[in-house]
């Protein structure tokens, strides 16, 4: 099982999130690649701390709004999207061949992450950047949706993400931001919920109904209150279960 965190979400002199202390605890890292969130030092700072530990680096991308840290929709051209998408990757994938590595995966972030998994222009935009980019590039999302869905006909190898830190409903998607259910924020909490993504492929929904969710990556929000007390719990609970720690890319 692959165990990946948003990292590098900070600005300028804004931090958010503890990248160092994650970054010792994950397999593989999102990290923002300028418009949602991130700026050139953080990102060169975060790649080179990923690749002192072995922990394989993704592009998370996102919508052009710091100021919304990109969970607001935007309603994109389709060219648009896609040449966004493309010089988000660009980006970070420069500064991982500072240190003899490269982007390993793209993840959505926030409401393109959303928007992507129903909105089928949006999600064929990042199938397009990904195409052009790189074939070999995997897609983490969610199961079943429409990202998935096309980037699996295009030939481009989808891997499946669960949230232990986040609520589902019972159709299997993940409980609105706004709702005051949102978040799972205590730590043990999130660490059972862990273990039974890996184990079983189940997720409690939160009407207590049990949830298919065969995933290949847990994702951990670095952004979370206590992210990183869930993640030691989290490690430490996939370990004591027999899951073997390891990047998917």
């Amino acid at each position: 099982m692959d165990l990946n965190a948003d990292l590098g979400e900070g600005f300028g002199s804004w931090r958010l999130g503890d990248d160092e202390a994650l970054l010792g605890l994950i397999s593989s890292a999102n990290v923002a690649c300028g418009f949602h969130a991130g700026d050139a030092a953080t990102m060169h700072r975060v790649c080179a701390a990923a690749a002192e530990r072995g922990v394989a680096v993704g592009a998370q991308v996102g919508y052009r709004d710091l100021a919304g840290f990109g969970r607001r929709h935007i309603a994109y051209d389709f060219a648009e999207l896609r040449d966004e998408t493309i010089y988000q990757l660009g980006a970070l994938d420069a500064f991982c061949r500072l240190y003899r590595t490269r982007v390993r995966y793209l993840k959505p972030h926030g409401a393109l992450y959303h928007a992507a998994a129903c909105d089928e222009a949006q999600a064929a935009a990042l199938v397009a950047a990904i195409s052009g980019y790189d074939h070999e590039l995997p897609v983490l999302c969610q199961p079943g949706t429409v990202l998935a869905q096309l980037a699996a006909g295009a030939g481009l190898q989808v891997v499946a993400e669960g949230f232990a830190d986040r609520n589902y409903l019972p159709n299997g998607t993940l409980v609105p931001r706004g709702a005051p259910d949102a978040l799972v924020t205590d730590p043990d909490q999130v660490a059972v919920r862990a273990v039974r993504m890996a184990v079983s492929r189940t997720v409690v929904a939160v009407d207590g109904s049990v949830v298919p969710c065969p995933v290949e990556s847990i994702c951990l929000h670095g952004d979370t209150p206590g992210a990183v007390r869930c993640a030691e719990l989290v490690r430490a609970a996939l370990v004591d279960a027999g899951v073997t720690l390891t990047p998917f890319a």
